[in-house]
């Protein structure tokens, strides 16, 4: 899985229904960590989990969540693995569709922007047409496996 460029100085806007349909975008709070964490582990993996753990060391917190009614519909981190990265990132199945991980991406960006980065890595892509698409990425040659190369493979 390769790695993604994103100009962080030429994005499109955060699209205007954010907030339609009762869905809320915010940073999750420190006093949510584990909530956030464990849901993240439950609909994803550990290994994602322990990376937006790491985003509750910052203030402000370097994640955003998507929520529905109280119950978390999705999440978008930064800074998580190495500065200037963006991931990890995920929708709820049954959300999917609905443009949450869009906007998700969308309000992670903005806020690399007005962090000071000009430009944003991708980490470990998988659906690079979505962000070809929703905000301009591009491969970056050479890039496959990254920074994820040495991993450890568990007991």
């Amino acid at each position: 899985m390769f790695d993604m460029l994103v100009r962080l100085y030429d994005l499109p806007p955060i699209p205007a229904p954010a907030k339609a349909g009762g869905i809320i975008i915010k940073r999750p709070l420190p006093s949510e960590k584990s909530l956030v964490t464990q849901w993240v582990c439950e609909h994803f993996s550990r290994s994602w989990a322990d990376q937006v753990e790491a985003t509750f060391s910052r203030l402000p917190v370097s994640s955003f969540i998507a929520v529905e009614q109280g119950r978390i519909m999705g999440f978008a981190s930064y800074d998580a693995v190495c500065k200037d990265f963006f991931g990890p990132t995920g929708v709820r199945k049954e959300a999917r569709g609905k443009r949450i991980g869009e906007i998700l991406l969308l309000h992670a960006l903005w806020a690399m922007r007005e962090s000071g980065y000009a430009y944003a890595v991708i980490g470990g892509v998988g659906p690079a047409d979505f962000y070809r698409k929703s905000v301009g990425a591009v491969p970056i040659e050479g890039s496959d496996p990254g920074i994820y190369r040495d991993l450890l493979k568990g007991p």
